[in-house]
């Protein structure tokens, strides 16, 4: 239905995460005797999180022909199971550090895969992140949840020759594939989210900005 009823457009982009998943692993590596541990699909919530803060168009949802502005973080992730796919959400993920946020994911994925999410643990959302990276792809068009107006596809990484002016480097790269509501975001704005995203995983620090 949101397939027929929703005029979306896909966008896509690649996200430079070379340099953060070497900080991944290297933090990974560090708290090996702490037990949690750090997942890309956290890092990603939290970078959606300060883009949907860049551009609130993406936090909103339509209720009739009335726009809605949400003042709240709820980023929910799709999980693969035995039983098909459930979207469980990440409460208040911009209050939530990235520790935080991948300890609840892994919690929210197990009980998917046990078959004891509850309706609370699945409602709320305002934007989701579904990423098929653990199987494989190179790109997808992910159907938008209404009333959310967006949602992140995200595709297997891969190395690819980078130019840095000079020569070519081999670079990590993620695919990401933003599929947005046309009567809420245009073009234009939606390639300048996809945009700015990729900056923030390129770059961590700017999250903090």
């Amino acid at each position: 239905r949101n397939w027929v009823m929703i005029p979306a457009v896909t966008y896509h982009e690649d996200a430079d995460i070379t340099d953060l998943e070497a900080f991944r692993l290297q933090i990974n590596k560090e708290n090996e005797k702490g037990g949690g541990k750090l997942t890309m699909l956290a890092f990603i919530i939290k970078a959606c999180v300060r883009a949907m803060q860049q551009f609130p168009e993406f936090n909103t949802s339509l209720d009739g022909d009335n726009l809605v502005y949400k003042q709240y973080f709820h980023i929910a992730f799709a999980a693969d199971t035995p039983n098909g796919l459930v979207v469980p959400v990440i409460k208040d993920a911009d209050k939530k550090g990235v520790f935080d946020i991948a300890r609840e994911t892994g919690e929210l994925a197990k009980k998917a895969r046990d078959g004891k999410l509850g309706p609370a643990d699945m409602q709320g959302a305002c934007f989701t992140i579904s990423s098929v990276g653990g199987i494989g792809g190179t790109s997808f068009s992910p159907i938008i949840n209404a009333p959310e107006v967006a949602i992140l596809g995200v595709s297997k990484s891969m190395m690819k020759p980078v130019w840095d002016g000079k020569q070519f480097a081999p670079r990590l790269t993620l695919p990401l594939s933003l599929t947005a509501d046309h009567r809420v975001i245009d073009g234009a704005l939606a390639t300048r989210f996809n945009v700015y995203l990729a900056q923030l995983l390129a770059d961590f620090r700017r999250v903090m900005l």
